[in-house]
């Protein structure tokens, strides 16, 4: 249930976030990852962490944010950064809650 709960919002918060960014992408995946929140494939493809339905839903728009930046860049360069503020300003405490809080989001 929590599985298609994450893809759900995920999905819906990827359409909300990608309206305006317009990147395209190939396929979304939820996966019970031990040590990633989410990752983006040189083939497009997004991959998410089912536990991240557990968090508030800033903090899941902060990680759909990352990864549709990285679909313009594949580093952790200022250049990302920036596309990530693009993305969701104000990203930075959504980041830090997770940072924090994160070991918190299990069953």
């Amino acid at each position: 249930w929590l599985r298609k709960m994450a893809r759900l919002i995920i999905n819906q918060r990827i359409r909300v976030m990608n309206a305006a960014f317009k990147q395209p992408f190939n396929r979304v995946f939820i996966k019970g990852q031990k040590t990633r929140w989410g990752s983006c494939s040189k083939q497009r493809n997004l991959s998410f962490n089912w536990r991240l339905v557990m968090a508030p839903l800033p903090v899941i728009d902060y990680v759909v944010a990352h990864e549709l930046a990285h679909l313009v860049e594949m580093n952790h360069s200022r250049k990302f950064w920036a596309l990530v503020e693009q993305i969701y300003p104000g990203y930075s405490l959504h980041r830090a809650w997770l940072k924090e809080n994160g070991r918190l989001l299990t069953l």
